[in-house]
């Protein structure tokens, strides 16, 4: 029972990664627990995000490992992709999925409300289908985040477009498809659909995609992009997206460059907002950033003391592992007697284009504002095992060391498999490791990885870094 009066001693709003970790941790710790879910239980990484995604890719890669087996001498015939099966398939294992976040929530005693909450106060929360009233001792807000799109007055036509989170329902695989944006979500995309066979054109305000990536990283993306079949238009963003009658693309989208593209799917993959629109944080008087975004200190407490927020709705690093280990930190701090923070340095990622991308730590542009002399090993080959082939991708493999303790303080890498390389190599520049230890380590071969331990040259740009 609750202690104090309330109906609860925690009430989690959101059940993504962060929220469900946090919810079943306190209440394994002995506390009365209740999570509330607006959608679905599993939050945006298991229903509409990395999981679903994930199978996109890797049913898009496999399209081009037909054509790869039939270098390799392997008499293989398609007969095309079931896109309906493959969807049928894919949302019965997120059902599944969400299935268990479920069950693990109810084995570990949290009450499950499957509708919206608000805050009413910084005690009182209320449900908005059943107008449910409760009283609560702590509120964790763990709402994540929302795909953005322009109003209609800044974008005409913007109804006619698709989000991150609809893309995932899709009845018919589309002819043609116009993505707007040039973020990993947008990138993966893509690939995805070029993957798939679809005629893909991705619209970028910029000039080279990934912004915020290692600048090697970025033009690796951007030309494999263009390798594999996608048209890539920089510098422009849409104007206006207007219909069609009696074509064979029901959509025109209008660019700022003056450019005109028929489409049967246009999709706005140009970022996202913490989810706290009408959550009641004024109510509370949970102070929000420009954004919308919770303000949080490093043991995720708002400026209401018993508010606290994890995951995407914080805007720190948007990582479903991070919303978990911040959910559990949380838990165990405020309800488990052992007070603890999740250290946001040195967090590895990977994004799912193809080939992958992983990467740790600082940039390069990062390292040189940080210390000023830094020393660069990279290269780029193409890897053993598309040798056989007519087209094979290219592997980016790039270390950036602090030149005064030789301390690698960024690594980065566009490769298949990038992204169980970079987990690994991950608790390597967590620890500080040296350069010389990278060298110091024997190489397997033969394995794309074995380039990681032996870059023994410094990297000499041609002209000197603007």
């Amino acid at each position: 029972m609750a202690e104090l009066g309330y109906d609860y001693d925690l009430f989690v709003i959101g059940s993504g990664s962060g929220g469900v970790r946090a919810a079943r941790i306190a209440a394994q710790a002995g506390a009365k627990v209740a999570i509330a879910e607006e959608y679905r239980v599993g939050g945006t990484c298991v229903i509409r995000g990395c999981v679903p995604k994930k199978f996109m890719v890797y049913a898009s890669d496999y399209g081009r490992k037909l054509k790869e087996a039939q270098d390799y001498g392997w008499q293989v015939e398609s007969s095309g992709f079931d896109f309906p099966k493959f969807m049928s398939n894919m949302h019965a294992e997120v059902d599944r999925l969400s299935g268990i976040y479920l069950r693990n929530l109810a084995n570990a005693g949290v009450d499950v409300f499957e509708e919206r909450a608000e805050m009413q106060d910084a005690h009182t929360i209320v449900l908005k289908d059943s107008g449910k009233t409760f009283s609560v001792d702590k509120i964790l807000i763990a709402t994540g985040g929302t795909p953005w799109r322009p109003t209609p007055e800044d974008l005409p036509g913007v109804e006619h477009t698709i989000t991150s989170n609809e893309v995932f329902h899709i009845e018919e695989l589309p002819k043609h498809i116009v993505i707007a944006g040039g973020g990993y979500i947008a990138c993966e995309f893509a690939h995805i659909f070029a993957g798939l066979g679809v005629d893909t054109c991705l619209v970028y305000r910029g000039d080279t995609v990934l912004n915020g990536f290692d600048w090697d990283v970025r033009t690796s993306v951007h030309e494999g992009l263009k390798e594999a079949g996608v048209r890539v238009i920089t510098s422009a963003v849409l104007d206006e997206v207007t219909t069609l009658e009696g074509e064979d693309h029901p959509y025109c989208v209008h660019l700022s460059n003056d450019t005109k593209i028929k489409s049967d799917v246009v999709l706005m993959a140009v970022g996202r907002r913490p989810a706290t629109a009408g959550l009641g944080c004024d109510k509370a008087g949970v102070e929000l950033d420009e954004k919308g975004a919770v303000i949080v200190d490093d043991m995720s407490r708002t400026n209401v003391p018993n508010v606290f927020a994890v995951g995407d709705v914080t805007d720190r690093i948007q990582l479903t592992p991070v919303a978990i280990r911040e959910g559990h930190a949380f838990a165990d701090t405020v309800f488990g007697g052992e007070e603890h923070s999740f250290d946001h340095d040195n967090v590895a990622s990977a994004v799912f284009t193809q080939p992958e991308v992983g990467t740790v730590g600082m940039t390069e542009a990062e390292a040189r504002k940080a210390f000023g002399e830094v020393d660069i090993y990279k290269t780029r080959f193409r890897p053993m095992q598309t040798a056989l082939l007519e087209h094979g991708e290219r592997v980016m493999i790039k270390l950036v060391v602090k030149a005064d303790d030789e301390r690698v303080v960024g690594v980065h890498i566009v490769s298949p498999d990038a992204a169980e390389m970079i987990q690994m190599l991950g608790i390597a520049v967590k620890m500080g490791v040296t350069k010389s230890q990278f060298d110091a380590t024997c190489a397997v071969h033969p394995t794309i990885a074995e380039e990681i331990v032996t870059l023994r040259h410094k990297w000499v740009p041609e002209t000197e870094p603007a």
